[in-house]
């Protein structure tokens, strides 16, 4: 499919993050280290059970909002409070109504099908828009929640490789923006659009990178205040149980977040062999943009969203949450948790627990795989777990 890449400054960041994936020449480089060490997966689980076990602040409740889904990914809420939600393993994407406001949902169909690993959902313009791993896909949406025909509206992002989740959403600016993982662990990528957020028109054309330098961010979205574009980026793997740190990220037009050649704060990162192109890396990290806040490495962060309801007390609108969903090369486990960002006069300031206990008691199983999230129409949280094919729904039942 034919595109146009955006002009200007965009241009420019490409040009030169394209020589970086031409140099070969060698640097320093240190001995890899790590561990391999998940939790153990549990034959089967008593859903009901796993929500009233949950950890969570005073005045919150968790319920089973649909169980039996198979492997929900990612979510998206229409207007009319229908949930959409893509099944990354099965290829296609569901819909799931609560007719009678019970909090559980009461309807299921399928909606689309034969997407191969269906993964980013977003909604605009009165169309579902359905990224996979090489395509985004778009239909109008019937009165009945259900879908026209899909169209494919681009059909060229870059190969897989290690992260081949595509994640979509739509800024205030009316465009739409993809997030495209690195195809390795840490390498020079050959492919421009590789560990990049691109920018297009809602027709797929003018497509062009918007950041690059962003690992997997597979988590971002708009600041409903602010307008500005936040992502959590997962950092490199085997560089020790505590580094990289994961990271929170202001995602602006033109800027290198540091991936592959950086970490943290602008740290070079002596495990990758290579340089780049025409310099070095300790000449190229004070150039990039440091993430505003870091958390603790491996949590493998998966999909963030502002908490745009009132249904919760007014303290976190405009506060973030994110799916943690946990480590496999670790000696502690780290992630397996939902986790709340507070922002404060639109800076993000801190994170902290919202949702715990994903693991067994003795730490030796767990309990979730926890993936998409969204803001349901009567401003309850709703989450996925995709290994156990669960959507939770936490709400506030508190005083207010």
């Amino acid at each position: 499919m034919k595109r146009n890449i955006l002009l200007g400054s965009l241009a420019a960041l490409v040009a030169a993050t394209g020589a970086q994936a031409q140099n070969n020449t060698p640097a320093k480089q240190v001995e890899m280290s790590g561990v391999r060490n998940t939790p153990g997966r549990l034959p089967r689980i008593n859903p009901d059970e796993i929500a009233r076990g949950l950890r969570v602040p005073a005045g919150f409740t968790v319920n089973v909002f649909a169980a039996n889904v198979g492997n929900p990914r990612m979510l998206a809420v229409a207007e009319d409070g229908t949930v959409y939600v893509s099944r990354r393993d099965s290829s296609d994407v569901w819909m799931l109504r609560d007719r009678d406001g019970d909090g559980r949902a009461d309807e299921r169909r399928q909606v689309a099908r034969d997407i191969l690993m269906a993964h980013g959902l977003a909604l605009h313009g009165g169309k579902l828009y359905v990224a996979s791993v090489r395509e985004v896909q778009s239909a109008d949406i019937r009165a009945d929640g259900t879908l026209e025909p899909m169209k494919v509206i681009i059909n060229d992002l870059p190969d897989g490789g290690q992260h081949p989740n595509r994640t979509i959403e739509f800024g205030p600016d009316g465009m739409m923006y993809i997030s495209i993982g690195s195809s390795c662990n840490a390498c020079n990528e050959t492919n421009q659009e590789h560990a990049t957020i691109v920018r297009a028109r809602p027709d797929g054309t003018e497509r062009g990178v918007f950041a690059r330098g962003l690992r997997n961010t597979v988590g971002f979205g708009f600041h409903p205040q602010t307008r500005e574009m936040w992502g959590s980026d997962m950092g490199s793997d085997w560089r020790g149980d505590d580094s990289p740190p994961d990271e929170i990220n202001r995602i602006q037009v033109a800027t290198d977040y540091g991936w592959p050649h950086c970490y943290a704060n602008r740290v070079p990162d002596d495990y990758l062999a290579t340089e780049p192109m025409g310099s070095r890396k300790e000449e190229l990290c004070p150039r990039t943009a440091a993430p505003v806040l870091t958390y603790t490495a491996h949590s493998s962060p998966i999909q963030m969203k502002f908490y745009t309801g009132t249904q919760f007390p007014a303290e976190y609108r405009g506060d973030a949450f994110a799916t943690l969903r946990g480590s496999w090369n670790r000696r502690e486990f780290s992630g397996y948790k939902l986790v709340r960002i507070r922002f404060q006069n639109g800076q993000p300031a801190a994170i902290e627990d919202f949702a715990t206990r994903f693991l067994t008691a003795d730490g030796r199983h767990y309990t979730a795989r926890i993936a998409g999230l969204a803001v349901a129409r009567d401003g309850s949280l709703l989450f996925t777990d995709d290994d156990y094919g669960v959507i939770y729904r936490v709400s506030y039942t508190g005083a207010r």
